[in-house]
């Protein structure tokens, strides 16, 4: 008995065959959901942590504005709450259903570069870490900009006093 032509591969899949045409590579991990594997779940909280680190690979993208009540307090580092800053991990959630996961971040951006230039090097890295990483496709990438941080560019010549 021979066995039905496999429908078509799925990207993260073992049986997955590359564009190319070359073979897949063997020990390629499975995605995410079912598969003729079992079963594998990503947490909502691990898409998250992996969604803020993606976004932190980016250099003109950091942490969200701290808030209170519900409010942004851009440049509030001198009322001794943390400041914005573009070496933190910036605020993360995520929804997962299956192989699919939506997920949403708060972020800051470096002065000057470009808001809209940021935000998409940011979805377009989240989008294909979490495909890399946990096999799981990305539909939606809310990006909410909370503050603009002008880092100070550190002076190679010492302060004369």
């Amino acid at each position: 008995m021979t066995r039905p032509a496999p429908a078509a591969a799925e990207p993260g899949r073992p049986d997955a065959e590359p564009a190319d045409g070359a073979a897949p590579v063997d020990g390629a991990a499975p995605g995410a959901g079912r598969n003729e594997l079992g079963s594998i779940t990503v947490s909502e909280s691990v898409v998250a942590k992996l969604a803020a680190q993606a976004a932190l690979e980016i250099p003109d993208a950091g942490a969200a504005a701290p808030r209170l009540l519900g409010r942004s307090l851009s440049g509030a580092g001198g009322l001794g709450v943390r400041s914005t800053s573009l070496h933190a991990l910036p605020k993360a959630s995520a929804q997962v259903d299956g192989s699919l996961a939506l997920v949403r971040l708060e972020l800051s951006v470096r002065w000057p570069a470009s808001v809209p230039a940021v935000t998409a090097a940011v979805r377009n890295r989240v989008r294909s870490r979490l495909a890399e990483l946990a096999g799981l496709e990305v539909p939606e990438v809310t990006i909410r900009v909370t503050d603009l941080v002008a880092e100070p560019v550190e002076s190679t010549r010492s302060r004369v006093r």
